[in-house]
């Protein structure tokens, strides 16, 4: 008896649709499996063969033959364990055949039956809908995710028992209710009006959050670069509906969500350790994964001590940061992960922290040098913008003023964010930092004397070109915050002070 199971395997944040066939004939008792499988899916054999057993499905000694289709793609993960036994319990008439019309199935099996839960859980129920199925049966734990796709029915199953049970039409199960949770106020987050002093630090940040631009702090130990990168997300306004489910992908592929948040709405904040490797940042594998930067994407890389990161995990930072898209090629196939991430840097002067305070700093001018070119020059051409951080001094008795907090921050960046979506909503795209070099010359148009002012600039400052055109998109960011229609010398000028940092202490790049 033949029978055949759709399922599906992920493909970086895609997902391909997988036809289980399985065939129970007359020959030698044997179990064999065909498809290009990888170790994990071969491992399912001895799975889906015990699991049947200790779930009381009798199977007769016959040959039994499994294949996964398309032979031509190499399937990975144990996603499958739960539509092959499907397959071979239909093939031996445990189940109507034509109960698996347009129903797709996942789910990996536990040697008692139990259904175990699965990475890209939403993938898979996102193929379903494409393939026209009007059910799809994932692992209960990964409903909930999977309810989030419109147009499709999820079914939560716990055990093979029960999946059999329902696909005879034995036992009723409700389909996964999606329960978007209304959004709430940040509570308990981390927020601006913590920070004390730091005014031209907190500006370079709003403008960056603003405009969505790479971000360099600059200064010595416990000035509170730290400390301000990390409640730059409070001052970023919500996701939108496509961009949680987009970063909602990337983490259910990693099976990093939990079932009280199946869709992800906060911006994510990653600062991973200096000591990471150039693959965990930026994704790779045998089986290509996502790395940091993609777990970052429409959110805050955070960057913390950066000459400290090898040299090798900085530079592969460049072509991401330039093209928004991570892509891995593996095996003649390519695997594409989004990473569309804001950079947050912050680093010391120095080994020591405190140049160029030469009454503190007791670096030699080579030292100073050999640390700070750990950071090559085409790293630092993609940071928009570069800030120092000072010490804070206290002075007793002295009156503090009145700090703004995240919300009234994030208000003025929301307002800049909603006129870039206008602005640009033909063309596919919302923010500043996106501009390419056609849509500079169309949005950020200077008048004569700002001409001038770009020109001497450019000369004085030796920019290259990628640095020329990333000042006319922060001079864009800043015009927008200050709700100007065309760019003003002062918006310039704010935009180059931003660079003149870069000079101080890269002398000569």
């Amino acid at each position: 008896m033949f029978c055949t199971v759709l399922s599906a395997s992920v493909f970086g944040v895609e997902s391909i649709p997988v036809h289980v066939e399985a065939d129970v004939g007359n020959g030698l008792p044997s179990f064999s499996m065909v498809g290009f499988l990888s170790t994990q899916v071969r491992e399912a054999q001895e799975r889906v063969r015990t699991s049947l057993k200790n779930s009381g499905i009798r199977m007769e000694p016959k040959k039994i033959t499994v294949n996964l289709a398309p032979a031509d793609l190499r399937k990975s993960g144990t996603a499958f364990d739960l539509p092959i036994a499907v397959a071979i319990a239909a093939a031996y008439q445990k189940v109507e055949i034509k109960s698996l019309e347009n129903v797709l199935i996942a789910g990996e099996l536990s040697l008692n039956g139990v259904v175990l839960p699965v990475c890209g859980g939403l993938l898979l129920a996102e193929c379903a809908a494409k393939m026209g199925c009007h059910t799809c049966i994932l692992p209960q734990e990964n409903a909930q995710e999977g309810a989030a796709v419109k147009g499709i029915r999820v079914i939560g199953v716990k055990s093979l028992t029960q999946t059999i049970r329902f696909l005879k039409g034995e036992e009723k199960l409700e389909g996964a209710v999606f329960c978007e949770k209304k959004e709430q106020e940040r509570q308990g987050e981390k927020d601006f009006a913590d920070i004390i002093g730091q005014e031209s630090a907190k500006r370079a940040a709003e403008v960056a959050a603003a405009g969505f631009h790479n971000l360099l702090l600059i200064g010595p130990p416990g000035s509170g670069k730290s400390m301000i990168a990390s409640r730059i997300p409070s001052i970023m306004p919500q996701m939108n509906w496509d961009e949680q489910v987009e970063l909602t992908k990337i983490y259910s592929i990693l099976g990093l969500l939990s079932k009280e948040n199946p869709i992800l709405k906060e911006r994510p904040f990653r600062a991973p350790h200096h000591t990471i490797t150039a693959k965990a940042l930026v994704g790779g594998g045998q089986v290509p994964r996502p790395g940091e930067i993609s777990l970052a994407h429409n959110g805050v890389l955070f960057l913390d001590e950066l000459p400290e990161f090898s040299r090798d995990a900085l530079e592969t930072l460049r072509q991401p940061m330039e093209e928004k898209r991570v892509c891995i090629s593996r095996s003649g196939r390519s695997y594409s992960f989004p990473a569309n991430f804001m950079v947050v840097a912050a680093m010391n002067p120095c080994p020591c922290g405190h140049y160029p305070d030469l009454e503190r700093c007791s670096c030699s001018v080579n030292t100073v040098q050999r640390y700070l070119s750990r950071i090559s020059g085409p790293l630092l051409d993609r940071i928009d913008l570069s800030v120092e951080v000072p010490v804070i001094q206290f002075l007793p008795g002295k009156k503090e003023q009145k700090r703004e907090n995240s919300a009234v921050i994030r208000a003025r960046v929301q307002a800049v964010r909603q006129t870039q979506q206008k602005r640009y909503e033909k063309y596919g795209f919302c923010y500043n930092a996106q501009l390419s070099v056609p849509m500079i010359r169309e949005f950020c148009q200077l008048g004569r004397e700002e001409e001038k002012m770009m020109k001497e600039a450019f000369e004085i400052l030796d920019l290259s070109m990628r640095s020329y055109y990333r000042i006319l998109r922060v001079a864009r960011t800043i015009a927008d915050l200050a709700e100007s229609e065309t760019i003003l010398c002062e918006h310039l000028a704010e935009a180059l002070c931003y660079r003149t940092i870069n000079k101080k202490y890269w002398a000569g790049r």
